[in-house]
């Protein structure tokens, strides 16, 4: 499980990279759009392009590995819960006691 909250979250620092590039190529893009002849401008847009692209595919995949964490973690709890039902009741059943009291305190 911890692992798996790992890489979860070196996926997630990838993907907040990946993003950021996206965005200095974006303004490096309007940069070029304002300032450089046609030629340029397709330079950086073909640059842009390639980026984005990257970007798409990288996020496809991370999203897609959540999702099958996710279904995985899903699978395990399910199993979890068949199998010890009464401590799986009690513990719902302390958590709703919980949440009653705090919501009535306010």
């Amino acid at each position: 499980m911890m692992n798996q909250v790992d890489e979860l979250n070196r996926a997630k620092t990838r993907m907040v990279g990946d993003i950021k590039s996206v965005i200095a190529d974006g303004e490096d893009l309007l940069k070029a759009a304002a300032e450089v002849s046609g030629e340029g401008f397709a330079v950086a847009r073909q640059k842009f392009e390639k980026k984005l692209d990257s970007a798409k595919a990288k996020l496809a995949g991370a999203s897609h590995a959540a999702v099958e964490k996710t279904k995985e973690t899903a699978a395990v709890a399910n199993r979890y819960v068949h199998e010890n039902p009464w401590p799986t009741i009690g513990i719902a059943a302390a958590a709703g006691l919980l949440i009653g009291y705090l919501a009535a305190r306010r």
